[in-house]
């Protein structure tokens, strides 16, 4: 397969807001991130991914965005940004950006003009219908509730939102927008960004009329067309953010003549612990056999065809070990298997800020939450009469704000975040889940990832070997054999909190033990509760 640095690169996702305040504000900022680059220098990762930080009015955390070409003054100026790509790059890193181009702010100047009148020149970047107001044209639903059509006044027609009704859907179809759209990517190409992160590239071509939102007909023509118009020739990672991906779509966006992305993430797995046909709120018990029968498709075919994306956690997701490994007692056991497990498939591994400490969900009151996702989701099924219980139960297993609690460093007031009031209450459990507590300690989770890290850049069986799932209808354990024509691995997983004693014994008595994450043995076919081991022999 053809050799690309980011086959090999592990990526590291910070959502800014939450990493490091530098002003004592109580919002993280490009400063913070500078003054942390040594720490994910140590960490060992290649690139960092940033959620937004161009000028937004924070409707959605960032992903509302008012100017693609300028810095949020709460995160510094566009000398910091540009102060940031270098430093990083110092410490052998790129910045990933993460662009939002299926929809802009109402506060876009493009949407300002827009809504001015029906001949303005920028009327036609969005996508508008007629109606009549308190008759929209048809019933579509926003993803943040309510429905996905708004009336403006002044132009006495709906425009058509996604997301936010502050966030107004960009239109594709206009081959001024993506010219502009274009021109903005280059500019931060220009800037020496080493790749993007796409916001919902599913649903740039979407269809309202049809009730057609992702994958629309003309995506993978405007795709190829971006890539063709930026990035496509140069150095550059990209991932599409696609949740109506399936593996045949995905060997489309990820093929490796870069006609689309890099890479892409796609959430086949992300949906298993909710109600089927129903929505994440609604939760039920992960089905252990269906997360392996979709990772084994997703590993197999788009081998040597494509390229995955190796992801558990991330801005909008809760923790990983909150959500499917024990946060209490075996929280540092079971967060290391989740990271073995994930860091020996094939495809670029993502990190999200704090999950290579362990870092856990947070239980607050509902006033404490900042998500208008989670705050509308609230309000509604109050409303429908649902149990006030019940909803919190799904706020504190579901919230995107899991995900955005500030960074913990170390054991001082809120957490070494902010010496300010914090945008969002710390986790209290910081004073024994931070930073600082693990970078010196070689049984930590942080070691667990320095050390995945350095073992994918040291054993080319991460990159180009292949997959074959084992023990694929066993209730505990998660086992895969990776191979090229040098190496084999193998991975072994106990996903659950009991013991079990494991069948594949034959199959690791000849090999090197890699990595596992208990230091102590015991009898070696025993796997005790979330034990995970790595394996390696050499032909």
């Amino acid at each position: 397969m053809e050799e690309k640095w980011w086959k090999k690169a592990v990526v590291y996702q910070i959502y800014p807001k939450s990493f490091q305040d530098s002003n004592g504000d109580g919002i993280g900022d490009l400063n913070g991130i500078i003054r942390r680059l040594d720490y994910l220098e140590r960490l060992g990762v290649d690139a960092v991914w940033l959620s937004p930080v161009y000028r937004s009015p924070q409707d959605d955390n960032g992903y509302d965005i008012s100017d693609y070409q300028d810095i949020d003054p709460m995160f510094g100026s566009l000398e910091n940004m540009e102060q940031l790509i270098r430093e990083a790059k110092k410490h052998h890193i790129g910045i990933i950006m993460d662009l939002v181009v299926n929809h802009s702010s109402d506060e876009h100047r493009w949407f300002l003009e827009a809504r001015k009148s029906r001949e303005n020149p920028y009327h036609d970047y969005y996508v508008w219908r007629d109606g009549e107001e308190g008759h929209p044209p048809n019933d579509m639903k926003a993803c943040f509730g309510g429905s996905a059509w708004e009336w403006c006044p002044e132009v006495e027609q709906f425009y058509f939102h996604q997301f936010s009704v502050k966030q107004p859907d960009l239109n594709w179809e206009n081959p001024k927008v993506r010219r502009e759209i274009y021109e903005m990517i280059r500019w931060w190409i220009d800037k020496g960004v080493c790749g993007f992160r796409m916001d919902v590239m599913d649903q740039i071509a979407k269809e309202p009329d049809r009730k057609i939102t992702a994958n629309g007909p003309r995506l993978h023509e405007f795709l190829r067309e971006m890539s063709r118009e930026t990035f496509r020739g140069r150095d550059l990672i990209t991932v599409g953010e696609a949740w109506g991906a399936t593996p045949e779509l995905a060997k489309l966006y990820s093929n490796p003549d870069d006609s689309e992305f890099s890479m892409v993430f796609q959430f086949e797995h992300i949906g298993l612990d909710q109600e089927e046909g129903k929505e994440k709120w609604d939760l039920a018990p992960l089905p252990f056999l269906k997360l392996k029968e979709i990772i084994q498709r997703w590993q197999t075919e788009l081998y040597g065809c494509g390229w995955n994306s190796l992801f558990w956690d991330n801005h909008d997701l809760p923790r990983i070990v909150s959500r499917w490994g024990n946060d209490g007692k075996y929280r540092v056991e079971s967060a290391k298997m989740l990271a073995i497990l994930l860091h020996g498939m094939q495809g670029t591994p993502y990190i999200y800020q704090g999950e290579e400490l362990g870092m856990t969900n947070a239980s607050y009151a509902i006033e404490e939450y900042r998500d208008i996702e989670t705050r509308n989701m609230y309000r509604e099924r109050l409303e429908k009469g649902y149990d006030e219980a019940d909803i919190m139960a799904s706020i504190h297993a579901k919230s995107r704000d899991n995900a955005r609690t500030p960074m913990q460093w170390d054991t001082s007031e809120n957490a070494g975040f902010t010496r300010g009031t914090p945008w969002i209450n710390v986790n209290p459990n910081y004073k024994t889940i931070n930073a600082e507590s693990q970078i010196c300690d070689e049984n930590s989770v942080f070691a667990c990832y320095q050390k995945l890290i350095r073992l994918r850049k040291t054993y080319d069986v991460f990159i180009d070997g292949t997959f074959r799932l084992l023990l694929e209808e066993d209730e505990d354990f998660f086992a895969y054999r990776r191979e090229n024509g040098s190496d084999r691995l193998l991975v072994i997983c106990n996903f659950f909190g009991r013991s079990r004693a494991c069948p594949l014994k034959p199959e690791w008595e000849h090999m090197e033990l890699l990595i596992g994450n208990y230091s102590s043995a015991e009898a070696p076919e025993i796997f005790r509760p979330y034990e995970a081991r790595m394996y390696i022999s050499r032909k």
